[in-house]
């Protein structure tokens, strides 16, 4: 009788809250409904979430992604076209309707909340100071939502160093949603200490769910052998997550796309593997992720519930006449 070769013990400690927030899950059922409502094309300007998964779905479903307006066909002008959920400048919806094009902005609300924050600081006479990172779309469209010149990007504490104020009464801040809270604390310390009049944003802007899921996996990261995040190069809150798992004590901590990914020969002697999803990242994804550690270890997962997520934005009221069924987004939910 054949023996089977016994499987080494492996814990998973699974983050929760992990993977799409409440703006995520938004945009991409504003695709969908768009989608079942009006049919294919539906353009979409840029990545609708910085997820090529989430892209490659849409697309098979009738979704056309387009960088800019001028790439809609003119005989396609009347299909709708779709803006991420990163936000955009001012120019774009403007655009938009000096093109005669019917578009639905699927912006975050708390990304439009920032912008409105940097907008009142701009109207109370102060000039806005955006931390963020340099040609991110999110940090793209905050800048453009005020005139030339009425905002500077600070990235760094080198950079809040060295910014001169005209009138150092007359600044307030805003920042990017999805940036690593402890660094961003630090680049504020450093501009309040600079500029003690400093307004600080009516409200906070590092989003709940940026929050939320670097203090999951803050708490989960200590021992594990190794730390996974689920997303895409270009996201933002994915890379600050790996980042927070190694500050937080993971011995590596790799950001993955998808299973195939996952650098099977370096890791063959783990027995902790902390495992996590940025805010674009879709579930399936994580499961195809745990499947794969089961063919190859005898897994015990520890789910980590460190908060419980609520939040629930509404598509717009064009769309809410269309059944959104979980058969519709089980390319990125799963089976129901």
């Amino acid at each position: 009788m054949l023996m089977t070769e016994k499987k080494p013990p492996l814990t998973i400690r699974l983050c929760q809250p992990r993977g799409f927030c409440a703006g995520v899950d938004r945009a991409i059922q504003i695709v969908v409904l768009a989608l079942k409502k009006y049919g294919a094309p539906v353009y979409v300007r840029h990545e609708i979430v910085h997820n090529r998964y989430v892209v490659e779905g849409l697309q098979s479903l009738g979704a056309v992604f387009i960088e800019e307006l001028s790439e809609i066909p003119a005989g396609h002008r009347q299909s709708p076209v779709v803006f991420s959920a990163h936000g955009v400048p001012k120019s774009v919806p403007a655009d938009a309707e000096a093109r005669n094009l019917f578009y639905l902005d699927a912006t975050c609300p708390l990304v439009s909340k920032v912008h409105k924050q940097a907008m009142r600081h701009q109207r109370l006479g102060r000039h806005v100071l955006l931390i963020g990172h340099a040609g991110h779309p999110e940090v793209i469209g905050t800048m453009g939502q005020l005139p030339e010149g009425a905002v500077t990007l600070i990235e760094t504490e080198a950079d809040a160093a060295r910014f001169v104020a005209t009138d150092p009464a007359a600044l307030g801040f805003v920042t990017q949603t999805t940036l690593s809270v402890e660094d961003t604390a630090g680049i504020i310390r450093a501009l309040q200490e600079r500029f003690p009049e400093l307004h600080a944003a009516a409200a906070e802007s590092i989003c709940y769910a940026t929050t939320n899921r670097q203090e999951a996996v803050k708490e989960t990261a200590p021992g594990a052998d190794l730390f996974l995040i689920v997303g895409a190069p270009n996201s933002s809150n994915s890379r600050r997550l790996v980042e927070v798992a190694e500050r937080a004590g993971a011995k590596m901590s790799l950001l993955v796309q998808r299973a195939s990914e996952i650098p099977w020969d370096d890791i063959a002697e783990i027995s902790t593997l902390g495992l996590s999803a940025g805010a674009s990242a879709p579930e399936i994804i994580v499961d195809e992720i745990i499947d794969a550690f089961r063919q190859r270890f005898d897994v015990t997962i520890d789910l980590a519930v460190t908060a419980t997520e609520t939040e629930d934005f509404p598509v717009m009221r064009v769309l809410r006449d269309v059944e959104l069924t979980a058969a519709d987004m089980a390319f990125v939910n799963g089976a129901a």
